[in-house]
């Protein structure tokens, strides 16, 4: 039985100093190194599944939650400049090669730079942010007034210094995803929301206003970020040494990343720009749009983030250590792997997605068409959910390859078609009588900010998909890879239709859990008949389980 770390149970490298290590030099089956980010990655987004339905128990969609979510967003800028997305590009392929190179000294000297490089920006910019939260905010939410921009203000000082935190912890996601040490690194945000859920409850339970319940979420966010820093160090030391923060800039590796890193941090500048678009257009809306986004965007990422990020990071280092004609044999194999999980999540969202959000938030303050609303945002935004998983791996194996310019120019592409898809909603905004008129009817303005990020995401990918195209050769297209999958598909958003339809006179407890569960049946079992490759693990694996007792 191999060794297991004590913090999350997977196999752990050799020691570094042992030239033959099995765990950084070499390629290795991806499948299962997918496997264990998307374990984590899972338990991650349970647990900020709770967090968001504690949150709309207590605060409903109403103005402190509206705030809280856009206090979360500007700060972001922050975690987008200097995060994982950034770090991905520019860190661990460089740390990843000399691990696969045995430089281990060197790409130890590496990290510890990164590391210094890390703290002094991040303690610049966060200090630039508590010191600016009320112009930021005046910016980036301009049609909130009043009692929701007070409170704005506060919570962007409280989460700015939690955002922080989390900088710091995705470059001990980077050094861990370089020595194939996914599951931990993934899993860590686990304590992030779970200290944001401690405070929503107990704030709630002890009939807190809303604004010092949101206060006390903000706290915990701060609180949690540290926690999911610190429950990383330790396995960070044991695979990569003692941290020895440095600002040695001369190294060459360290030259190498800083190459990457200004395309990089410039391209995740982009990503920030779409995502404040969204905020300020949202904030013209009725009360209860961004908060309605936000939550619609919980449920989106997670197919986004437990396959195509998952695939997409257990590839980087293996594309990264292979190079050349490799890339292209690696490619295809993970697309069918990801579209197989990432098409079935999109007709579940699009058809049952009134089941999904309704089962997990009606209760408490947020109410039937609260519902309907953030439904009818996922359904919009499900329409790119291909592009932008596929989009992701394309994007990181360009990332392998060492192409972060290429990134940038094309993301800069996608924001400018989002913006223009946006901007009939900034031209009339809502009055504020109308905003701030809970009983009025479901106004849908949020749902064409969704739209306008479709036509971003397959702008992104088509782009992507030709400059790799000129890399490594042919790049196949999703309609011939998610044929064999479509009757599937068909099936299985036949089911969560008529559920959906069935609910609202049935009874949603009663008719949405077995419709979920009959059209997830169906999905898996057309797609084994059509000889699916994932299809046939997954009954296969599902088969292993069952005693041979029981089989005969």
């Amino acid at each position: 039985m191999p060794e297991t770390d004590a913090f999350d149970g997977v196999p752990v490298a050799a020691p570094l100093d042992d030239p033959d290590r099995p765990g950084d030099g070499g390629a290795i089956d991806s499948t299962k190194t997918s496997a264990m980010a998307s374990a984590g990655i899972f338990l991650s987004r349970i647990a900020g599944l709770v967090r968001e339905i504690a949150m709309a128990n207590f605060l409903g969609n109403f103005g402190a939650a509206d705030a809280f979510r856009a206090a979360t967003r500007i700060p972001n800028l922050l975690q987008n400049l200097l995060g994982e997305g950034t770090l991905s590009a520019a860190f661990i392929p460089v740390y990843a090669k000399l691990l696969g190179e045995d430089e281990d000294e060197e790409a130890r000297r590496v990290a510890n730079a990164v590391f210094g490089l890390l703290l002094v920006l991040t303690g610049l910019l966060v200090g630039a942010g508590i010191l600016f939260a009320p112009q930021l905010t005046a910016v980036l939410a301009p049609g909130f007034e009043g009692a929701r921009y007070d409170l704005t203000v506060d919570l962007v000082q409280i989460t700015t210094l939690g955002i922080g935190f989390l900088v710091l912890s995705a470059w001990c996601l980077g050094v861990l995803n370089a020595h194939r040490r996914f599951f931990l690194s993934y899993v860590a945000p686990v304590v992030w929301n779970a200290a944001q859920i401690a405070a929503v409850v107990v704030a709630g339970t002890l009939a807190f206003t809303d604004g010092e319940i949101a206060r006390a979420m903000a706290w915990g966010m701060t609180v949690g970020g540290l926690l999911q820093f610190l429950v990383q160090l330790p396995a960070v030391i044991r695979v990569g040494g003692r941290i020895r923060p440095t600002l040695d800039v001369r190294n060459p590796g360290v030259q190498r990343v800083l190459t990457r890193f200004g395309p990089a941090v410039l391209g995740r500048g982009v990503v920030a720009i779409s995502s404040y678009v969204e905020l300020i257009f949202a904030s013209f809306l009725a009360v209860g749009a961004v908060s309605a986004l936000s939550i619609a965007q919980v449920l989106y990422i997670l197919p986004i983030s437990l396959f195509a990020l998952a695939i997409s990071a257990a590839e980087l280092p293996e594309l990264a250590r292979a190079g050349g004609s490799a890339v292209a044999e690696r490619l295809v194999p993970a697309l069918r792997r990801m579209l197989f999980f990432v098409w079935f999540s999109l007709v579940l969202f699009l058809f049952g997605g009134r089941l999904i959000v309704g089962l997990l938030f009606q209760r408490g303050r947020f109410g039937a068409d609260d519902t309907t609303l953030v439904w009818a945002i996922l359904a919009a935004y499900c329409l790119g959910l291909l592009a932008i998983c596929t989009s992701r791996l394309l994007q990181n194996t360009l990332f392998a390859l060492g192409d972060t310019k290429g990134s940038l120019v094309l993301k800069g592409v996608k924001v400018e078609n989002e913006g223009w898809g946006n901007l009939p909603r900034a031209v009339a905004p809502l009055s504020e009588a109308i905003r701030e008129d809970e009983s009025a009817p479901l106004r849908m303005g949020a749902v064409g900010i969704a739209l306008g990020a479709v036509v971003g995401n397959w702008v992104e990918y088509a782009l992507l998909r030709r400059r790799l195209h000129r890399t490594v050769g042919e790049v196949p297209a999703i309609t011939p890879l998610l044929r064999p999958l479509l009757p599937a598909g068909a099936a299985a958003g036949a089911i969560a239709l008529a559920g959906s339809l069935a609910a609202s006179t049935v009874g949603l407890w009663l008719v949405g859990p077995p419709a979920l569960a009959l059209a997830g049946a169906a999905y898996l079992g057309l797609a084994y008949r059509a000889g699916d490759v994932q299809a046939r693990g997954l009954v296969a694996l599902a088969l292993d389980r069952i005693p041979a007792r029981v089989r005969r």
